[in-house]
């Protein structure tokens, strides 16, 4: 198989010829079609994340063939097309699994982190954290669904019944969630870097009800926000936003510090929340609403080769939608 690992922090991904691995008891190897590009790829190869073991291959937003199955595996069969997320085990025994928080749990494995991921042409997966994914619809469309769309979906939920809906940084995983917000019947109000018209154009192509920067305010007060992008001065920016009672949502797995804010932002009931990777239920029920919501992707998709020079125009902001790379 080819892979590209990334052997130390900071360091350039380079391509490796490795031998194929073989997939143990209830796992199976999957041939990679697709994997899309996360944010949270560049915290890994930034070393933002804590705990990463060198040599490790990113990539969790997996769409594949299952072409090897490791024993006691019924649940997939060799040739179906399966995707493989940001989970990729949990205990199941601790306090937080037994009360149906696996994404909680305190000893999990994570794709492209704690165990290798898709940035290759070949994955194993525990068979159990591999969602089936039929054959509608096209492999580099669905990839950015895996983690993008999964917790996208997670933090929507968590703003509750909210009909005014903040979005802070408008990417891959912005695009999804604004896509479902108007499926819903909420409107959405797109916050993106300043200057970046580009993206406040695409937001208002999905529909938005108003698009500007992070540091301008919409003429109507928010009943929720949530915030996508790594950067901790949206915490009071965000909270300016919503209105008494309202809800913001931190949904990225690193953060920048939180500047200092004043209580008043706070006060009112205004509540701060986060999200935490995301459980198996989450992906049944987002990827069931998918074709029902008729979502689209905005994909661009790249050969295995350009993923350093994918993760540096992730960085700089020059991806619209999601980047995917196909080996």
């Amino acid at each position: 198989m080819r892979a590209m690992v990334l052997s130390a922090p900071g360091k350039p991904l380079q391509m490796q010829e490795r031998t194929d691995p073989r997939p143990s008891d209830g796992e199976i190897r999957v041939q990679v079609m697709a994997c899309g590009v996360c944010r949270t790829d560049l915290h890994i190869v930034d070393a933002d994340l804590p705990g990463i073991k060198y040599p490790i291959i990113p990539g969790h937003e997996i769409v594949g063939r299952v072409d090897l199955v490791g024993r006691n595996v019924t649940a997939h069969q060799i040739g179906d097309r399966v995707g493989i997320p940001w989970l990729g085990y949990t205990c199941r025994v601790c306090q937080f699994c037994m009360r149906g928080m696996e994404n909680l749990c305190d000893h999990p494995q994570f794709t492209g982190y704690t165990r290798d991921g898709g940035f290759a042409t070949h994955a194993i997966a525990d068979a159990r954290y591999a969602f089936p994914l039929g054959e509608d619809g096209d492999d580099v469309s669905i990839a950015p669904l895996l983690c993008a769309g999964l917790i996208g979906w997670r933090s929507l939920v968590m703003t509750g019944d909210a009909r005014r809906l903040g979005i802070f940084g408008f990417g891959a995983a912005g695009h999804i969630v604004a896509q479902i917000a108007r499926w819903q019947g909420r409107s959405f109000y797109a916050f993106t870097r300043s200057g970046d018209t580009g993206a406040q154009t695409f937001a208002l192509q999905l529909g938005a009800a108003w698009a500007g920067a992070s540091d301008q305010l919409p003429d109507v007060l928010l009943d929720a926000a949530i915030i996508y992008a790594p950067a901790g001065q949206l915490v009071p920016a965000a909270l300016r936003a919503v209105r008494k009672g309202g809800r913001v949502v931190c949904a990225g797995i690193h953060m920048s510090d939180i500047p200092s804010f004043p209580y008043s932002l706070l006060w009112g009931e205004r509540q701060l929340v986060s999200v935490a990777n995301l459980t198996r239920q989450d992906g049944l029920d987002f990827l069931k609403i998918v074709p029902e919501a008729g979502i689209r992707t905005q994909t661009a998709a790249f050969r295995l080769a350009e993923a350093n020079d994918v993760l540096t125009r992730l960085r700089t902001g020059q991806i619209l939608g999601a980047a995917v790379l196909q080996p």
